[in-house]
Order: C-alpha cells, then sequence, then structure tokens
C-alpha cells in the first residue's frame, strides 16, 4: 500500500483505510508505519484534528454526492430526501458510530463547531444543492440560502448526533421531516 518513499497522499491513503477499518487514527503509529518521522507526518497532513476532518470529509462527501446525484424529484422534497438519506447512511455507518462512541467529546468539537471543516463543507454542499433548486424554479428559500445550508446541516446532525446529546436514538426519519416542513 505505501510506496518506497511514502508521501501526503500515502498518509491520508493509510489514515482513512484505519478509520474504515474501525481503528484509533493514532500520529505516531501512523509515522512508523510510513516510516516517517513524526514532523514529516505532520508537515504533511497537519494535526491529528486536521487529518480526522480530511479522512471524515472524504467520506462524507461521497456520500453526500452520491444521494444527491440518484435521488430524483424537485424542490424542498427532494432536498429533505437527499438529507434524509444522507442522515441514513451516516447513521448506519459502523466506523463513523464506532468514531463517535470511542471520542463522544472529539467528535462533536470536530464535527459540529464553527471551526469544523466537515461542517464547513457540507453546509457549502447543502448551499450548492439549494442554488440549484432556486435556479431551477422548484424552490423559494424561507431564509437568505446560506443561513437556510446552515439550519438544515445543524437539523442533520441533530438527529445524527441525537445518541451523544441526548441519550436517544438517532433518526432519518426524523431529520428528512424537519427540513421537509422548514422548506415546504
Amino acid at each position: 500500500m505505501v510506496s518506497t518513499k511514502p508521501d501526503v497522499t500515502d498518509a491520508f491513503t493509510l489514515a482513512r483505510q484505519w478509520f474504515l477499518d474501525g481503528r484509533r487514527i493514532d500520529m505516531q503509529e501512523l509515522a512508523a508505519e510510513l516510516k516517517v518521522g513524526r514532523a514529516t507526518l505532520f508537515r504533511w497532513v497537519g494535526n491529528r484534528e486536521q487529518l480526522l476532518g480530511e479522512v471524515i470529509w472524504s467520506i462524507t462527501e461521497r456520500a453526500f454526492d452520491r444521494h444527491n446525484r440518484a435521488i430524483g424529484g424537485s424542490g424542498g422534497a427532494r432536498v429533505a430526501e437527499v438529507v434524509g438519506t444522507y442522515v441514513r447512511t451516516v447513521n448506519s455507518d459502523q466506523p463513523f458510530r464506532a468514531f463517535l462512541r470511542r471520542e463522544p467529546e472529539r467528535a462533536l468539537r470536530l464535527l459540529t463547531t464553527k471551526a469544523s471543516l466537515v461542517q464547513r463543507r457540507t453546509i457549502a454542499a447543502v448551499e450548492a444543492m439549494l442554488t440549484e433548486e432556486i435556479g431551477n424554479g422548484t424552490l423559494e428559500p424561507p431564509l437568505p440560502v446560506h443561513d437556510l445550508a446552515y439550519l438544515i446541516v445543524r437539523i442533520a446532525e441533530s438527529f445524527i448526533y441525537t445518541d451523544i446529546i441526548s441519550g436517544e436514538e438517532p433518526d432519518a426519519d426524523k431529520a428528512r421531516e424537519a427540513v421537509a416542513a422548514l422548506l415546504r
């Protein structure tokens, strides 16, 4: 898997594979496996939280894009279905759920705060989807597009991290219903 002279791509690929295997990403172990110094690894990928953010975004982006392309319909109903299907996918993703169970505080900080690259990029993806629907004439937004995208992402997060936040079971149908109600 790792070339004779590893590089940033090898580091990312290995970290992503560890995440998908349900393995904790440890920077010292990752550097050792790549046969590079920790300083080199940090120059390539940043700190552990930056690397985790990029790894999780790579998985998030692929899932969101897949659902966005696959789901038909239009307007608010389509947006709600994409979000609900995406939340269902995240909620059933075993490596992601293992990460949430293993490191709940870090996960919430990494995924739901203003510093979160995952949240910023997810908001941008939802904003692009909303803009497309508006451009097609199939959605009249009840709020400015960026604010609406932010709110939709926060709704999705609420039904992804429910078990950590309130102890209830995550529920994709509730996310879909909430987004549908917002976009009626």
